[in-house]
């Protein structure tokens, strides 16, 4: 089958015929509900994944451990959904240039996470789901997962049928991308360092072999080195601050990033990046004070709210944008936890330092154990539930609906990258046979 044009722009290619009936004038939701071919193309992202003698074997390594990563199908939007996907963000990035803002959340923010070093912090996510009301903005996240794995994927995809060849185009440039990504590095670095030479660049989570996404580790490396960067993947407990710098194994990084969930670094193990990085002896990014501006969920609670806003000082049409934008969001308190147990059915809950729906429960699926917990935690919010969209997927002989979000990988208030995730049940999950990353690609 012919390949998807991997620049941006509408792809010329066509293919066999494939009837998709119910066609509306929402190409994008037809093409998604109605038609459930396989756009990926297994040969061509075992090529993608293994892109230097570093990488063999990556690709069957995915497939034997991690088989739900990658989606066999392409998610469809349209541009109306994109350029309101970047209204959203443009605004929430003027609120947060609005002092009232800034003081309001670094208020609660801890003490160590509240000056500015300078970086804009890479791989900003932001989470959509699409609905009739347009999209929502449901969770904001520092550190965001899966930009290269995405970008290989995208890379790899085939046109399934002539409605889809005749239509389909990129959101972005990933001819150029990889170049794109790595720039934002070095410009996080000139943020902070200015013209200093960029010479080493550590990839730090806790126990990176065993992370999920350990795969995507071994691709930034590889192209880091590709741009001249030396890189090397690292455990944050095998850091050492020392003699003004932080080393690993002898070797003095220049710049860190951090892939860690430990949004505060206020875990032992991360002593000696703590220690560096307010010492300002390594460039970290993404760094604590972003994920206080931005990532807190509790920060939706402003978001949302257009009179709050409006009494820090945001202009009334960011305040109007935002709460169409972006579903009610409140704080759970005992005060008020009869009220919200009472509408619970219509209501996500969140932990504010959340990541990856970890600790994160339907309204409708709670107990009552669960919400003492919730109570207990003193930190959670309660979303009004926008509904995902889905997307029709092939399952060997059969067919079913998966669910959806799109992540937009954001950097200094552009978008990078869009990506979706497909699952079944309350949350992403990586588990659902059919599901796992997919591309998304525009339909007018």
């Amino acid at each position: 089958m012919p390949r998807v044009n991997t620049a941006s722009g509408c792809s010329d290619v066509s293919g066999p015929r494939h009837r998709i009936t119910g066609m509306t004038s929402h190409y994008d939701n037809s093409l998604n509900g109605a038609c459930d071919c396989r756009t990926l193309d297994p040969d061509r992202l075992r090529a993608q994944l293994e892109s230097g003698e570093s990488l063999a074997g990556l690709a069957a390594e995915i497939t034997r451990t991690r088989p739900h990563m990658f989606s066999a199908t392409a998610v469809f939007i349209s541009r109306q959904q994109l350029e309101r996907m970047t209204s959203i963000i443009a605004a929430v990035e003027s609120v947060v240039r609005v002092p009232g803002y800034r003081a309001a959340v670094m208020e609660r923010a801890p003490e160590f996470a509240r000056a500015d070093p300078g970086p804009s912090s890479v791989f900003m996510g932001f989470d959509f789901h699409l609905g009739p009301q347009g999209p929502q903005l449901i969770e904001i996240n520092t550190n965001a997962g899966g930009p290269l794995l995405n970008v290989v994927l995208a890379r790899a995809q085939q046109v399934c049928c002539a409605e889809v060849g005749n239509v389909l185009c990129s959101p972005v440039d990933l001819e150029h991308i990889d170049a794109a990504f790595v720039d934002s590095f070095r410009r996080d670095w000139r943020l902070q360092r200015g013209n200093v030479p960029l010479s080493r660049i550590a990839i730090v989570d806790d126990d990176p072999p065993n992370q999920y996404l350990h795969p995507e580790f071994q691709l930034f490396q590889r192209l880091f080195a590709s741009h001249g960067i030396d890189a090397l993947v690292a455990d944050a407990a095998a850091l050492e601050w020392r003699d003004g710098g932080l080393w690993h194994a002898g070797r003095k990084i220049d710049l860190v990033y951090n892939r860690l969930v430990d949004f505060y670094l206020e875990a032992p193990a991360h002593a000696a990046l703590r220690g560096a990085y307010a010492a300002g002896d390594v460039v970290l990014t993404p760094h604590p004070h972003a994920h206080a501006l931005y990532a807190d969920k509790r920060n939706l609670v402003l978001l949302s709210d257009p009179e709050r806003l409006a009494a820090l000082g945001v202009e009334p049409a960011l305040c109007a944008g935002l709460k169409a934008g972006i579903p009610a969001t409140v704080s759970v308190s005992r005060e008020h936890g009869d009220e919200l147990w009472s509408r619970r059915r219509q209501l996500f809950f969140k932990p504010a330092r959340g990541y990856g729906s970890k600790a994160a429960y339907r309204g409708d699926k709670l107990t009552r154990r669960v919400w003492d917990e919730i109570l207990a935690a003193d930190d959670y919010v309660a979303q009004e539930i926008a509904p995902a969209s889905e997307r029709l997927v092939r399952l060997g002989d059969v067919s079913a609906d998966l669910k959806f979000d799109i992540r937009a990988f954001v950097y200094d208030g552009s978008i990078q990258l869009l990506a979706a995730r497909l699952y079944a049940g309350q949350t992403t999950n990586f588990r659902t046979p059919g599901g796992g990353f997919a591309p998304v690609f525009i339909a007018p």
